[in-house]
C-alpha cells in the first residue's frame, strides 16, 4: 500500500515546482495563514484524482495485486501524509517570506482540507468520470470566496450556537472538532469504500 501512495508522488515530481510556486503565489498576495495550509494540502491529493480520471487508471490498479480496501486506504492515508508535507513546505515558506502564522492557523487549514476531502473524495466514485474535477474545482472557488459570508451570516442569527461555542474553553474547541472531522473523515473512508467495492470497472 505504501507504494500506492509513493505513486502519486512519483507521478506528479514535474509539478512540485509549480506547486511550491502556487503557495508563494498566495503568500505574496498575503492571503490568511490557514488558507495557504490549505492550498498547500490540497495541491498533491486533488491533483492524483484528476490525473487518474483522465487516465482511468482504476483499470490498471485493479489488474494490480492490491484489494479495492488497499486502494482506498491508500487514497486516504496518502491524502493525510501529503497534507503534511504541503503543511512543512507552507510553513517554510511563510518563514522564508517573514510572515507570522500559529499552529491554530496549521489546524485551521488541516481541518479545512479533510472535511473538504471527505465531502469530496466519494464523488469521484459515484459520478462519471470527465467532470469531476471541473466540478470539484469549481466548488472548492465557490466556498473560498462565500464560505466565510455564509459562516458570519449563520453565526449572527444562530446566537445560541454562537454563544455555546464561545463559552467553551479553547482545549474543549480543539478536541471536539478535531473528534468531529476524525469522525467526518472515517465516515467518508468508510462509505468510498464500499462504493469502490461494488463498482465494476
Amino acid at each position: 500500500m505504501f507504494n500506492l501512495i509513493r505513486r502519486d508522488l512519483i507521478l506528479q515530481k514535474k509539478l512540485l515546482l509549480i506547486y511550491l510556486l502556487m503557495v508563494v503565489f498566495f503568500i505574496m498576495m498575503d492571503k490568511h495563514p490557514a488558507f495557504t495550509f490549505l492550498i498547500a494540502s490540497i495541491l498533491i491529493p486533488f491533483n492524483t484524482y484528476t490525473y487518474d480520471e483522465r487516465a482511468e487508471t482504476n483499470i490498471l490498479l485493479n489488474s494490480l495485486p492490491y484489494t479495492r480496501k488497499e486502494i482506498i486506504a491508500s487514497r486516504y492515508l496518502g491524502a493525510i501524509a501529503y497534507m503534511g508535507v504541503g503543511m512543512a513546505v507552507a510553513s517554510v515558506a511563510l518563514f522564508v517570506f517573514n510572515k507570522p502564522f500559529t499552529l491554530t492557523d496549521m489546524a485551521i487549514g488541516g481541518g479545512l482540507f479533510l472535511v473538504f476531502a471527505s465531502f469530496t473524495f466519494p464523488m469521484f466514485y459515484i459520478f462519471k468520470p470527465g467532470y469531476i474535477s471541473t466540478v470539484v474545482l469549481i466548488s472548492f472557488l465557490v466556498l473560498s470566496a462565500v464560505g466565510p459570508s455564509v459562516f458570519m451570516f449563520f453565526a449572527e442569527r444562530l446566537t445560541i450556537i454562537t454563544h455555546f461555542i464561545a463559552s467553551l474553553s479553547m482545549p474543549v474547541l480543539y478536541m471536539g472538532a478535531t473528534a468531529v472531522i476524525i469522525v467526518v473523515y472515517a465516515v467518508s473512508w468508510s462509505v468510498t469504500t464500499v462504493i469502490y467495492q461494488r463498482k465494476v470497472f
